[in-house]
């Protein structure tokens, strides 16, 4: 069996940690081979110095190991200017709009704008939700890594209403989620609700996902769909334009420090 350094060690372990999003320390030591003592002392100092951050044993990546993956950038911008994305939504369709992002094998509300209704499905900003249930988070799913998505349906599949999907529903569903580039929901996570939504895709990656909900007697028709999905594949193009601008003015600052550290 090769040895390794303690420093490849440190990589391989920030690697996995990257890659899978939700793990634990057993888990990694046993998929790396390294003794979990061992393992565990990798994870404190990473711990220490935010590269990582646990949840009741459960580690994800820290706010240092996005930044070193560009997704920190991604997420500030998406933050920055996710108001602005759903309020045009709001203003076109009438109904709740949210920007959801993946954390782990979880979904997570970046970003809310709601209508001036007296009936309206509201989600919490920072509210974390299962990917398994609403047209938002699934739509995340089905781009996940395989990992991810195996960790998700061999887990406890939450049942919020007695149309929640089961695990093979969902499996079935990503293919056609990917295909066709949208998701709908109907009453998986609230009894009556209908649920759109679509993918924000940069560089073959979805990372976030803008969700439309409503009632059923509002949302509820092909015609009310179509428009829909007509208004938020517009701002969902719209915004991955501008984070590709971002990636680009990034990629060329990066390459400028670059010649001027090696003249």
């Amino acid at each position: 069996m090769a040895t390794h350094t303690s420093f490849e060690r440190g990589l391989m372990i920030l690697s996995e940690i990257a890659d899978s999003g939700d793990t634990t320390v057993e888990g990694v030591a046993l998929k790396l081979g390294i003794p979990v003592s061992t393992t565990y002392r990798y994870f404190r100092q990473l711990r220490e110095r935010g590269f990582v951050q646990e949840d009741a044993g459960v580690y994800r990546p820290g706010h240092a190991l996005l930044a070193l993956s560009g997704r920190h950038l991604t997420q500030s911008h998406l933050a920055e200017v996710g108001t602005a994305v759903l309020k045009s939504i709001v203003d076109a369709v009438g109904e709740t709009a949210v920007m959801v992002i993946r954390v782990g094998t979880q979904a997570m509300c970046l970003r809310r704008a709601e209508p001036d209704k007296a009936f309206k499905y509201t989600f919490a900003v920072n509210e974390l939700l299962p990917l398994t249930a609403g047209a938002g988070p699934r739509t995340l799913l089905a781009w996940a890594p395989s990992d991810v998505v195996r960790q998700v349906l061999d887990g406890d599949l939450p049942r919020f209403t007695e149309n929640s999907p089961s695990a093979e529903q969902i499996l079935l569903s990503l293919a056609q989620i990917r295909s066709s580039g949208w998701a709908v929901s109907r009453g998986e996570l609230d009894p009556g609700a209908v649920s759109v939504a679509v993918p924000v895709m940069l560089d073959g990656e979805a990372v976030c996902a803008l969700n439309v909900a409503g009632p059923e007697n509002r949302c509820g028709s092909r015609t009310w769909l179509n428009s829909t999905l007509k208004t938020m594949n517009e701002a969902a193009e719209n915004l991955a334009a501008s984070l590709g601008s971002l990636a680009s003015r990034r990629t060329t600052r990066e390459v400028s420090d670059d010649a001027r550290n090696s003249a």
